[in-house]
């Protein structure tokens, strides 16, 4: 796990349509044809300890998947239509990057000894991401956030969508690129233009916000990818449908977030992953669906 993802619940507190194919569908899903492609990197700066590697042959049949992440809004839809409650309105605490948390409440927060700058902040769920005095009122074009997997996948089944797979979710950010580093090639700022939100300046002490952003950004910020997929590196972690691991304690997660900096944890490239159990959430995980063709 790395440390711009939030630790795990299980860590000590005491809180208690594109230019290569795809087409849109009905739902407003990017429909792209399968194919096979190179997943995985052997790049220099890669973590081999997140198993990107090795670099093979993977194919995938045709799916359809959201150009963007699920934002606060449609999120707001479905516990509107349903009542459903998230873990972290369940459990009553959540992880919200420190810097974000009022004085007051930031002071009383414990933050877990390896990740100092994450606060477990109670009563800190999706619509109060910040902890309470804070709202997503101005922010229903943003990622939604504080999901667990366990809340996507209750998502995706009031929206007859699921999550996607590894292979589908690394497909379709690649844009039909091969084995670049990024969603747009290999330089992180071509000819200077910040392509994606994530942190510069020191980490965790300041964020120059030279991006734009400092948090989240609105899911259509920035150029889409080769298959018109928005924020496939940066902005928020997206989960995947698939273990980490053989030991299935923790789910995928892949994409970056706002908090990645490449002085730790430079995993907003496309081939990076990193894991969380099923059932933590933080301020800045998300997720996007897909849905079978």
């Amino acid at each position: 796990m790395s440390g711009c993802c939030p630790p795990s619940r299980s860590a000590p507190s005491s809180v208690a349509a594109a230019d290569r194919g795809a087409a849109t569908n009905a739902e407003g899903l990017l429909v792209l044809p399968g194919g096979t492609f190179r997943m995985g990197t052997a790049d220099k700066d890669g973590f081999p300890e997140d198993h990107e590697g090795p670099v093979r042959e993977v194919s995938v049949p045709s799916f359809a998947i959201d150009a963007y992440a699920v934002t606060n809004a449609r999120f707001g839809e479905f516990v509107d239509a349903t009542g459903y409650r998230t873990e972290a309105e369940n459990y009553g605490w959540t992880y919200v990057f420190a810097k974000f948390v009022i004085a007051g409440l930031r002071k009383i927060s414990p933050r877990p000894e390896q990740t100092p700058w994450w606060c477990g902040v109670s009563g800190a769920y999706w619509r109060v991401p910040e902890g309470p005095g804070s709202d997503v009122g101005e922010r229903g074009d943003h990622p939604v956030v504080h999901v667990s997997w366990n809340d996507a996948v209750a998502y995706c089944a009031w929206a007859g969508r699921r999550l996607p797979t590894e292979a589908e979710w690394e497909y379709a950010a690649r844009g039909g690129l091969d084995q670049a580093r990024y969603p747009w090639g290999d330089e992180l700022t071509p000819g200077g233009e910040h392509r994606c939100n994530i942190w510069q300046g020191r980490f965790p002490v300041r964020d120059t916000a030279e991006d734009g952003y400092s948090g989240t950004a609105p899911v259509d910020a920035y150029q889409p990818n080769g298959f018109g997929l928005y924020n496939t590196s940066g902005n928020v972690w997206e989960w995947c449908a698939d273990w980490f691991d053989e030991a299935q304690s923790s789910r995928a997660m892949r994409g970056g977030s706002y908090l990645c900096h490449d002085s730790y944890c430079n995993r907003y490239r496309v081939a990076a992953r990193t894991a969380n159990t099923p059932d933590s959430s933080g301020g800045n995980l998300g997720f996007r669906t897909v849905a079978d063709v």
